[in-house]
């Protein structure tokens, strides 16, 4: 355990950014996962809707560095790429 009162004080702070990152990523998968449910269910307007919920919940994700914005393209390219597919 931390002694210094500014270590204490980081110690701290990172659990509050731990907290944060933890549910914007487990936001971003929610999403995700809304999208792949409905590509398996070949829906392809509902899959489009969720695709653009699911780009700008990434976005946002990355903007505030919590993702690397390669990351982040990756997964919205992954995932139009798979909406595209849906005959």
């Amino acid at each position: 355990m931390a002694n210094i009162k500014s270590a204490k004080k980081r110690i701290l702070v990172i659990e509050k950014k731990t907290l944060r990152n933890k549910a914007a990523k487990s936001r971003v998968k929610t999403y995700i996962k809304k999208v792949e449910a409905a590509i398996a269910a070949q829906d392809k307007e509902a899959a489009a809707a969720a695709l653009k919920d699911a780009i700008a919940e990434i976005s946002k994700a990355a903007s505030k560095g919590i993702y690397h914005k390669n990351t982040a393209s990756r997964k919205i390219s992954r995932l139009t790429k798979a909406v595209n597919k849906i005959a």
